[in-house]
């Protein structure tokens, strides 16, 4: 097994842009609790065109203007280069310095697929565009892309994405370690070295949970998804073994030597403040 050893532990978290005033107020507070623990960034997810995309840049802006770095996802299925190429300006012109670069789901009812197919496609042009301004973040697949035709190849995809310029990556959120150590020893054998930062999905609701892992692929360990259905409705009991679970996998990641830990948030507070402030312990 491999170690990311080298790099000194991050923490960071995911935030979506809210829809209605009162979300706004939610995300706010949420945000105000979490930067109590100085996450390095806070990365905000990406809907391509029309109000999504706007809301993109609300929230943005909305965690510049509190002195946060934000890192805007940036998604470029359905895109084309003079749409990249203006959001670019827009966020370079802002003093964002940091960028999530994912290919991303083609917008329901779209069918062309716009100048762009692949996630290492943006990232050559952010690199052709912008040189070294923008630390580029990108996917990873511990468990595999939902639409690999196959591990190696899917493995060959992120090795181009590192090959075209990306920094750094952000995995999927999985509930084995052991698929993140062994994709760390697959990528360091391609000649991969840089930080691949595991995802982490806390566990809240278990029929949402299942709902999202259906959608991206993303494991339930079976003998997870048991004890969760035995548990039903329970939603205290569920969010107990929830953390207990979660908090295991944190501890392993960082014990075997993972760069750091990346916590899609969905917007709450509570499930990540709490396990990180008792894991930053283990790694001062």
């Amino acid at each position: 097994m491999q170690s990311q050893k080298k790099y000194s532990p991050t923490f960071s978290y995911e935030v979506f842009p809210p829809k209605t005033d009162k979300g706004v107020e939610k995300l706010d507070a949420t945000v105000e609790r979490l930067t109590a623990v100085s996450p390095e960034y806070v990365s905000v997810t990406y809907g391509a065109g029309g109000s999504t995309r706007e809301r993109t840049f609300d929230t943005v802006f909305r965690l510049l203007d509190r002195g946060i770095d934000a890192a805007p996802h940036l998604a470029c299925i359905g895109s084309h280069k003079e749409e990249i190429r203006e959001i670019l300006e827009i966020y370079r012109d802002k003093g964002i310095k940091r960028i999530v670069a994912l290919r991303g789901d083609m917008p329901s009812g779209m069918g062309e697929p716009g100048d762009f197919r692949y996630a290492n496609e943006l990232v050559e042009f952010i690199r052709a565009e912008t040189g070294d301004h923008f630390r580029i973040e990108v996917a990873a697949y511990p468990e595999f892309h939902p639409q690999a035709r196959g591990a190696d190849k899917d493995l060959l995809n992120f090795k181009r994405k590192v090959d075209a310029g990306a920094d750094a990556a952000i995995t999927q959120y999985f509930y084995n370690a052991d698929a993140y150590f062994r994709f760390i020893d697959s990528i360091e054998k391609l000649g991969v070295d840089i930080p691949v930062i595991p995802g982490i999905m806390p566990i809240q609701n278990y029929q949402q949970l299942a709902r999202f892992s259906d959608a991206c692929g993303a494991e339930i360990p079976r003998w997870i998804r048991k004890r969760l259905e035995e548990m039903e409705e329970d939603l205290d009991a569920i969010r107990a073994f929830g953390r207990e679970v979660v908090m295991d996998l944190c501890r392993r990641l960082l014990e075997g030597g993972a760069p750091g830990l990346h916590f899609y948030s969905m917007n709450q507070s509570e499930p990540v403040l709490g396990m990180w402030k008792e894991l930053k312990q283990s790694v001062q």
